[in-house]
């Protein structure tokens, strides 16, 4: 992910769209389910702010059973968002409705942000041949 998002931005991209399907074993303690959304909400907004670009992170809702019947199922944890260049939330559903979201992105803020995180600017490409790589020599 983080490449692609990266290359996408350095492409002209104005907006990331992260579309989802994920949640919990239906099984998981309530600790465990916190730590899992806690988690993908911090990724996704970490897309926000390492690219200087809004994300939309649109997630599904509900429960499915395990086809193979070896677990319970997964309990899709929904909480789908969106948030702006630096991460801050713009709009935020619950875990139990369906629900559309809307939201005023300000595309010219994205450049306005770059300026004043110039890291996006001053990225040491000569330093990125590894990158290329699937493993380093």
């Amino acid at each position: 992910y983080p490449e692609a998002a990266r290359l996408m931005a350095l492409a002209g991209a104005e907006v990331l769209i992260y579309p989802t399907a994920i949640g919990w074993d239906v099984t998981d303690d309530p600790e465990e389910q916190a730590r899992q959304l806690d988690a993908w909400v911090t990724v996704q907004r970490g897309h926000a702010v390492a690219n200087n670009l809004p994300v939309i992170a649109p997630n599904r809702i509900g429960t499915e059973p395990d086809p193979s019947g070896s677990s319970d199922g997964i309990r899709f944890w929904g909480n789908s968002f969106i948030c702006g260049p630096q991460g801050e939330f713009l709009a935020r559903a619950d875990d139990h409705s369906e629900t559309l979201l809307f939201a005023t992105i300000n595309r010219s803020r994205s450049e306005s942000i770059r300026r004043i995180w110039p890291y996006f600017r001053d990225r040491r490409i000569d330093a990125y041949g590894d990158i290329l790589k699937r493993v380093r020599d």
